[in-house]
């Protein structure tokens, strides 16, 4: 691995449009953007989310959600397709910034903070090089983080400075224009923004389940900025694949078990994991924003309700999600999108 500082599918074209329309028949969507304000997630109803979710965590940081033990004893592991190829996995830190642990793992008994990271990663196929979650555009506080509903910004702005991606893909000598394609693990705007420094010609691949969400209707949902999508072709998947491990539906992204994704809904509709098979024989997932961090899969828990109600579009799926990850194999090493000790750790291999 290595890693950088701070130093059959159907294209979709985002253009500004008067209206907001879905033709699932076709496969097209077509979207206001963030630079209209209508587009934009509406101010008054995240407010009162943000006001419900404070009131509920008090109660639940002194009683976390427990974990399910009926549901862990069904789960079952399917096996993994044999992986005919690898790929060379490098990792990019772009930003920083911190949240209190007992609120990233409910209910954890400590007054400490967590450290927390966002990142990009390359992959070189033999046949693709692709951008796992460009997170972050250079001066993303005045480029993106503007089109986030109040307080949205304060609670989720990287510390400054960041590492845009197109100074963190030249410090690599590599041309933006090389890259084939961006896969996200979903649309929040920390796993986009980044594309904003690529050429409009490179597409995104994204699941249809996620592009319905994120684009149909006049306002996006809370996390989601819709200009960093403006003009981009978006290639919708379709996880019509057999169950791997613990994940119940799979996608095997080149046929021949490098790349693999899995279903890891309940964060946001759509979210995605990436399963890598690396040149030394390693398997790791990218599991984006299904955790923030490795102690809630260790300890089974959920993020407290202020952030969680806020950011997880289904809390019930998402802890699901938890649980299926603590049942993993052995083997199968996890690297959440934020969680600074994974990332720094597959980075500095």
């Amino acid at each position: 691995m290595r890693g950088d500082g701070f130093r059959g599918l159907g294209r979709i074209g985002i253009r500004p449009r008067r209206e907001v329309l879905s033709c699932p028949e076709q496969g097209r969507y077509r979207c206001r953007v963030a630079d209209s304000a209508d587009g934009r997630t509406r101010t008054l109803p995240t407010v009162l989310r943000c006001c419900a979710a404070l009131a509920a965590t008090p109660g639940r940081l002194l009683r976390p959600r427990r974990a399910d033990t009926a549901f862990l004893a069904r789960l079952e592991s399917a096996p993994l397709p044999p992986a005919r190829a690898s790929v060379e996995l490098t990792v990019i830190v772009q930003g920083r910034t911190s949240a209190p642990t007992t609120i990233v793992a409910e209910g954890v008994r400590s007054f400490g903070q967590l450290p927390m990271v966002m990142g990009a990663y390359i992959v070189e196929h033999p046949s693709a090089r692709f951008l796992v979650d460009p997170a972050l555009c250079a001066h993303v506080h005045r480029r993106v983080l503007p089109g986030l509903p109040f307080p949205i910004p304060a609670l989720v702005a990287p510390d400054e400075p960041v590492l845009g991606l197109a100074d963190a893909l030249a410090a690599r000598d590599l041309d933006p224009a090389a890259v084939d394609f961006v896969l996200p693990t979903h649309l929040h705007w920390d796993h986009i923004s980044g594309v904003l420094e690529l050429p409009a010609s490179v597409p995104m691949r994204v699941p249809s389940d996620e592009l319905r969400w994120a684009l149909d209707g006049p306002h996006a949902p809370v996390g989601v900025a819709r200009g960093p999508l403006q003009g981009r072709p978006l290639e919708p998947l379709e996880l019509d694949g057999p169950p791997v491990l613990t994940f119940t539906r799979s996608l095997d992204l080149f046929g021949d078990g490098s790349v693999l994704l899995v279903d890891l809904a309940g964060h946001t509709p759509g979210s995605i994991g990436v399963l890598l098979t690396t040149g030394d024989g390693r398997r790791v997932l990218l599991a984006g924003d299904s955790v923030w961090n490795r102690l809630q899969i260790e300890l089974i828990r959920e993020k407290a309700p202020m952030p969680g109600q806020l950011f997880d579009a289904d809390r019930d799926i998402t802890f699901e999600t938890v649980h299926r990850l603590h049942a993993l194999p052995a083997g199968i090493e996890v690297v959440a999108a934020h969680d600074y000790n994974a990332v720094s750790e597959l980075a500095a291999r």
